[in-house]
């Protein structure tokens, strides 16, 4: 597991597996989301699997396979539920962590600056500085 901290509720990883679910318990999170569609996975390491070992940790576990095409606002809203809806750190996963940056920096424009997301986001490995037009016209700025 590569975590990589965002805000101190919110974290995301590239592709996890299920054999990373004790490191990720023992890092404090409570809830996984994946944001990995299955067909770009082996089985191994799909939705269901995940979600097994992460239940059978403890964890509560949301899928939300994110492509392009599937950044939606209703899926921009589904993803902050699941994150303020938790009882504690969140680790959001996709293949490179990217998707799981973006939807989160979606879901925030509202409440911060453009520079404040791209600078948390940067700061996790995550230069997004392409979202910036998007996140400043969600801000209404």
């Amino acid at each position: 597991m590569d975590a990589r901290v965002i805000t101190p509720r919110y974290a995301v990883s590239p592709q996890i597996s299920a054999e990373d679910m004790p490191a990720i318990v023992a890092a404090g999170f409570k809830t996984v989301i994946c944001n990995r569609p299955d067909a770009e996975v082996p089985p191994s390491h799909q939705a269901a699997a995940i979600r097994a070992a992460a239940e059978d940790a403890g964890l509560t576990f949301h899928e939300l396979p994110l492509t392009h095409q599937t950044m939606t606002p209703d899926n921009v809203a589904k993803q902050r539920a699941f994150y303020e809806g938790s009882s504690g750190p969140v680790l959001a996963y996709c293949a490179s962590g990217t998707r799981s940056s973006v939807i989160w920096s979606l879901g925030v424009a509202t409440e911060m600056t453009a520079d404040e997301i791209l600078g948390k986001t940067s700061a996790a490995g995550y230069p997004l500085d392409g979202l910036r037009p998007t996140l400043e016209a969600l801000a209404g700025t």
